[in-house]
């Protein structure tokens, strides 16, 4: 199962998220569900250092499918608008692959 973990601060703004896991919804290298959330991640962290000023701290180890991101300044708006597009595109498969990967905030 792939686990994103989602932690807001007081003001309601994304912090910084983690994902982990494997969905093991088919076979490495055909997994629709860890394909899927792997893009909208890779994709909305790529939009945030190409679209705005911030340099967030960014972990990563491809083999146990671990990915962390802590916003250097969470009250950066357009990141705050590209990390709740990433969230409502996790929800999205969540709700379809909810076996597979889960949502939780923190």
């Amino acid at each position: 199962m792939i686990n994103v973990s989602i932690n807001i601060n007081d003001e309601g703004q994304v912090q910084s998220f983690d994902m982990s896991g494997h969905a093991m919804f088919d076979e490495h290298g055909k997994d629709l569900v860890c394909a899927g959330a792997s893009a909208v991640v890779f994709g909305s962290v790529n939009a945030i250092i190409n679209m705005t000023e911030a340099n967030p701290s960014i972990e990563m180890e491809e083999e146990t499918g671990y990915f962390s991101f802590i916003a250097p300044d969470p009250a950066d708006e357009k990141m705050q608008v590209l990390l709740e597009g990433m969230i409502i595109s996790l929800k999205t498969i969540e709700e379809e692959y909810g076996e597979h990967i889960k949502l939780v905030y923190k």
